[in-house]
C-alpha cells in the first residue's frame, strides 16, 4: 500500500467474519462467526496490524457503530505522530498517558482498542520488540508456557467435555436457563476432576437478583467456586447482598469495562475477582491498568477472551498473561478449534495435549495478515 500524497503512512480495514467451525452458545449470545474488525497500519516500510471485537451487549458498540466512529479519526495527524517520534519514547508516553490521551483520539473502548493494538504492533515492528516488551508486567523471559482454562459452552455436553476437552486446570461453565441442569453439570464434572481444580460457571447477567441466593447456593451445594456475572450489569447494591448471602465468589465482566466501572465494583463490595479482556477493556494498556488496580485492592483477575477472535486480540492478551503469571487462569481462546483457515502467520496455536499455551514469538504481536486476509478488506482510511 503507497502512502497518499501528503501522508506518510496508509491504514486498511478489514471485517472479518469468518465462518466457525464450532458454534459456540451462551445465554447472552450465539456465535456462528467472527465478527472483528482489522486494522494494518503501513508506515516507513513497517506494517502493524490491531483488531477490536464489539459485543453490543459488553460496550454498546458492534462492527457498524466502529466503522462509523472511525471516518472520524484524523489518520494524518495519527502517522505524524507515529513515525515523528522515536518508537521507544512514543512507547514511553503511551505508557505513561494512554493512547487516547498521547494520540489526541477519543471513543468507545472498541474503537481504541483497534486503535492501540496496531500502534504497539508497529511500534514493536519498528523497534524490534517483542510483545511481553511492548506491555506492562514481569519481563521473565524463562517462562515458557501457562496452563489455560476450558470452556463448557450450551453446545457440548458434560460427558463429552471430560471425554476430549482434558486436561484441567480450570473449568469455566456457560449456564443455561435451568439451574437444576446446571448443578448436575456442576457435579458431573466435579466427580471427574477432583476438588483441587477451580470451576466457575459464567450466568452472563441472566439471574435475577430474586432468585440469584438460591442459585448460588445451589451451585456451591455442587461444586462451584466463582460465578460469573451472574446479573444484569451493574446491579452493583444486589451483587453486594448476592456475595453476602450467596457463599460464592464473584467475577465481574459486562459490570467491568472501564477504570470507573472497576472502582465502582470494589468500592460497593461487588465482586472478588475481575474478568479482564483486551477489546473490552479498551486495549492492553487500560487492560494492564485494571491488572494494577485490582492488585492494590485485593481483588483477583482473569484473562478472558472475546469469542472468535481473529489475530492481534489473541496475542496481546496472551502477552498480559505471561505479564501477570499471578492470574486465576488464561482462557486463550479456541481459535484453533473454530477457524480451519485463520487470517494470520503464524496462527495461535494451544498445545491440546497439555492445555497450556506458550509466548509468541518475533517482534510486535508476532503475527503478519495472511494473503486470505484481503477478501476481507473494506477500505482504505
Amino acid at each position: 500500500m503507497a502512502p497518499e500524497a501528503g501522508r506518510s503512512g496508509r491504514a486498511r480495514l478489514y471485517h472479518v467474519e469468518l465462518p466457525m467451525r464450532t458454534p459456540f452458545d451462551h445465554p447472552a449470545a450465539r456465535r456462528r462467526t467472527s465478527d472483528s474488525l482489522v486494522l494494518r497500519l503501513s508506515a516507513d516500510g513497517v506494517d502493524g496490524i490491531g483488531e477490536c471485537a464489539p459485543r453490543s451487549y459488553v460496550t454498546g458498540e458492534t462492527t457498524g457503530s466502529v466503522r462509523t466512529a472511525l471516518e472520524q479519526v484524523d489518520f494524518d495527524a495519527l502517522f505524524a505522530l507515529l513515525t515523528g517520534r522515536d518508537p521507544q519514547e512514543l512507547l514511553g508516553l503511551l505508557h505513561r498517558d494512554g493512547f487516547a490521551r498521547t494520540f489526541g483520539i477519543d471513543g468507545g473502548n472498541n474503537l481504541l482498542c483497534l486503535l492501540e493494538t496496531a500502534v504497539l504492533d508497529w511500534l514493536g515492528r519498528r523497534s524490534g520488540v517483542g510483545a511481553r516488551e511492548l506491555l506492562p508486567g514481569e519481563a521473565d523471559e524463562g517462562r515458557r508456557s501457562l496452563p489455560v482454562s476450558q470452556v463448557l459452552d450450551l453446545s457440548l455436553d458434560a460427558e463429552e467435555f471430560l471425554a476430549t476437552r482434558g486436561p484441567f486446570h480450570f473449568v469455566k461453565i456457560k449456564a443455561s436457563d435451568d439451574i437444576e441442569h446446571d448443578a448436575r453439570t456442576v457435579r458431573t464434572i466435579r466427580d471427574k476432576i477432583g476438588d483441587d481444580v477451580p470451576v466457575m460457571v459464567d450466568a452472563n447477567m441472566c439471574w435475577t437478583p430474586e432468585n440469584s441466593v438460591d442459585h448460588a447456593r445451589r451451585l456451591r451445594e455442587a461444586g462451584v467456586d466463582y460465578v460469573e456475572e451472574p446479573l444484569p450489569k451493574g446491579s452493583w447494591e444486589a451483587l453486594r447482598a448476592l456475595r453476602r448471602d450467596g457463599g460464592l465468589r464473584i467475577m465481574l465482566d459486562e459490570s467491568v469495562c472501564t477504570g470507573r466501572d472497576a472502582r465502582t465494583a470494589v468500592e460497593s463490595g461487588a465482586c472478588d475477582a475481575f474478568n479482564i479482556r483486551v477489546s473490552k477493556n479498551g486495549g492492553p494498556l487500560p487492560a494492564a491498568g485494571l491488572v494494577a488496580y485490582a492488585r492494590e485492592n485485593g481483588v483477583r483477575f482473569q484473562f478472558g477472551v472475546q469469542v472468535a477472535e481473529v489475530g492481534p486480540l489473541i496475542n496481546s492478551g496472551r502477552a498480559l498473561a505471561f505479564g501477570h503469571p499471578d492470574a486465576l487462569t488464561v482462557e486463550a481462546g479456541q481459535s484453533d478449534r473454530f477457524f480451519p483457515e485463520m487470517i494470520v502467520a503464524p496462527p495461535p496455536a494451544v498445545d491440546r495435549h497439555t492445555n497450556t499455551l506458550a509466548p509468541a514469538d518475533g517482534t510486535g504481536w508476532g503475527m503478519d495478515l495472511a494473503a486470505s486476509a484481503e477478501r476481507w478488506a473494506v477500505r482504505d482510511l
